[in-house]
């Protein structure tokens, strides 16, 4: 009873947060930009972000309608990172749907993404002087991490000696900060003090650290049926994730494995390129590289699984905290 009272909770979150979402984000003329930007908020995601501050704020005790634009500030930003990126990786597909520069054009893609920027920190006017501030502070700081984050996620595509702890720094930047931010940003909604701001931030930088190493894994090991994506794409494009960083470190596979991903997947065929998933999967996994990156993430999810013990949140939201996180990370077994 009680797991379906906690899975019913959190669907109940979900369920506000879509409908604030439709009555926030209304803008419709001119078509050209808004249009875009309604079609990718609309093909759904897992909205981990906007529940976690909607989460931080309800468990310091603060309404969740008072959490509300600033959970829809950090899901519009969120987006405008993925339509970008989908710009800068020449994607055609996300969530299996064409993207916003395939089904419209490049230009369109460059200026509705910098229209929803904009539009998320609009969704910060309603909040008092204090709160607006604050939360003003941690966005943009998180805002331009994510920026650096991807710039060296573009210098490692070029580069043959990046270093695990580069790799985790970039990561770290990429995706880490932005969870870290949207539960800071529900407990700064409840008026608690700094040091307790930072646990939480710090429980999500773990959080998503785990969460990003679990995608590298199950890039190359995940189901198909169920992992959303292409399986085997980092190893299509030569990416050089924590599994391959961990993988070369074995002097056995390491030359094989670089020769592999010296390969340009323009000039193979489908045949060739399943053949190369196969045969890197094989040294992922004798090289000790898979297994590696299983142990970095239960040591992060270990990491903030043992943050939460550290919150001043009832030992109810404590257990609520890691039922989610437990949830959110069991694609890996």
């Amino acid at each position: 009873m009680d797991y379906f009272y906690r899975m019913n909770a959190l669907e109940h979150l979900r369920i506000t947060f879509l409908d604030h979402l439709k009555n926030r984000i209304t803008e419709n003329e001119p078509a050209g930009l808004y249009d875009p930007v309604h079609y990718i908020l609309s093909l759904g995601g897992k909205r981990i972000r906007p529940l976690l501050t909607m989460m931080s704020a309800k468990m310091y005790g603060a309404p969740v309608n008072d959490s509300l634009d600033a959970a829809v500030a950090v899901e519009v930003f969120h987006n405008f990172t993925l339509l970008h990126d989908d710009i800068m990786d020449a994607a055609d597909l996300r969530r299996g749907q064409e993207t916003v520069h395939k089904k419209w054009d490049l230009n369109t893609g460059i200026l509705s993404g910098d229209a929803m920027l904009i539009m998320a920190y609009r969704l910060f006017e309603g909040y008092n002087k204090e709160q607006f501030f604050q939360l003003h502070k941690v966005f943009s700081k998180t805002a331009l991490e994510v920026c650096e984050g991807q710039q060296y996620d573009v210098d490692f595509e070029t580069r043959d000696d990046v270093t695990v702890p580069e790799y985790l720094n970039m990561i770290k930047l990429k995706t880490s900060v932005l969870v870290g931010c949207a539960l800071q940003m529900g407990a700064i909604i409840a008026g608690v003090k700094e040091e307790e701001q930072q646990l939480i931030y710090n429980y999500g930088i773990h959080l998503g650290l785990a969460f990003q190493l679990m995608d590298d894994y199950l890039d190359a090991f995940g189901d198909p049926a169920t992992f959303g994506k292409e399986v085997g794409g980092d190893i299509r494009e030569n990416k050089k994730t924590y599994l391959y960083l961990r993988s070369i470190e074995n002097e056995d596979c390491a030359t094989e494995l670089k020769e592999w991903f010296a390969l340009d997947h323009e000039e193979m065929n489908e045949d060739q390129i399943e053949e190369k998933k196969e045969i890197v999967k094989v040294f992922f996994e004798a090289s000790g590289g898979a297994a590696a990156t299983l142990d970095a993430i239960k040591f992060y999810t270990d990491e903030a699984l043992s943050i939460i013990e550290t919150l001043s949140i009832s030992d109810d939201s404590k257990n609520e905290l890691k039922k989610f996180s437990l949830d959110l990370m069991s694609r890996v077994s």
